[in-house]
C-alpha cells in the first residue's frame, strides 16, 4: 500500500471530535494512522489540509483531506459502506438522522460556553445546555424506549451516526466540564433515558477502548480553564 493510500487521521486524544472519527474508523475496521497534533502549535500539514478553520480532526485518504467530524463520518460511510452501517438506508430515516446531527452541531457548543464563560453569559449557556439535553432525552425515549425494547442505541441494536454525534458531546466530556465548572446539568433524574444510553454506549468495546480517561481529561481541561479564566 502506497503512502497516499494510507488513511491518516490528524487529531488529539482529548478531542471529542477526534473521538467521533476514531469510533467510526474502528467500528468499520478500517486501518489508519493517528497523527497527534500539538493544538497550540498546529503543524504546517494540518494548516495546509484545513486552511479554512485550521482545526482537527482531518481525515486524509488517497492524499485528499476531509474536514469536520460529522462530514468525515458520512465520507467513511460512503467510502466503506460495509457493515456496520452508520446511516439508515431508508431515505426518510436518513434525512431525520441528518437533521439531528445538525441539531447536535448547532446546540452542542452550549456546554463549551459553560466551560469558557462566567456570569450572565455562563447562565445563558447553562439554560441552553439543559434545553438541548431535554430535546435529546425526548428523542432518546422515542428511539430507545419505544416499540422495540431491544434497541439500545439511536441507530437501533448497533451504533449509528446519531450515537457518534451525541457521544462526542455527552459521554465523558460533559461530566468533566460539570466537575471543573462546579455545576450539575446532566441529572439522572431529569434525563433517565439518556443516562441509560450513555451506560450502553460506554460498554461498546470500540468506544471503551477509544475513550480518554476521566482523570486525564480533567487535568487537561482544568489547565485550559485556568488559561481562559485565571481567577478560577
Amino acid at each position: 500500500m502506497g503512502d497516499d493510500e494510507v488513511v491518516k487521521l490528524h487529531g488529539h486524544w482529548a478531542s471529542p471530535f477526534s473521538a467521533r472519527v476514531l469510533w467510526a474508523l474502528n467500528l468499520k475496521g478500517i486501518p489508519f494512522e493517528f497523527i497527534t497534533e500539538d493544538l497550540p502549535n498546529k503543524s504546517e500539514l494540518l494548516l495546509q489540509y484545513n486552511p479554512v478553520h485550521k482545526k482537527i480532526p482531518v481525515l486524509v485518504h488517497g492524499g485528499k483531506p476531509i474536514c469536520e467530524s460529522m462530514v468525515i463520518i458520512e465520507y467513511i460511510e460512503d467510502t466503506w459502506p460495509h457493515t456496520p452501517t452508520l446511516l439508515p438506508k431508508d431515505p426518510y430515516d436518513r434525512a431525520l438522522a441528518r437533521f439531528w446531527v445538525q441539531f447536535a452541531e448547532l446546540k452542542g457548543p452550549s456546554i463549551w460556553m459553560v466551560f469558557r464563560s462566567l456570569g450572565e453569559e455562563q447562565e445563558k449557556a447553562k439554560k441552553e445546555s439543559v434545553e438541548m439535553l431535554r430535546r435529546i432525552e425526548e428523542l432518546c425515549s422515542e428511539k430507545i424506549k419505544g416499540d422495540n425494547d431491544d434497541n439500545k442505541f439511536f441507530g437501533g441494536e448497533e451504533i449509528g451516526i446519531l450515537d457518534i454525534a451525541f457521544g462526542g458531546m455527552i459521554v465523558e466530556w460533559y461530566d468533566v466540564i460539570e466537575e471543573i465548572v462546579g455545576v450539575k446539568l446532566f441529572e439522572p433524574q431529569q434525563f433517565p433515558h439518556l443516562h441509560q444510553w450513555v451506560k450502553h454506549f460506554k460498554q461498546v468495546p470500540v468506544v471503551k477502548q477509544n475513550l480518554p480517561s476521566h482523570h486525564d481529561l480533567l487535568l487537561f481541561f482544568k489547565a485550559i480553564r485556568q488559561n481562559l479564566i485565571p481567577s478560577t
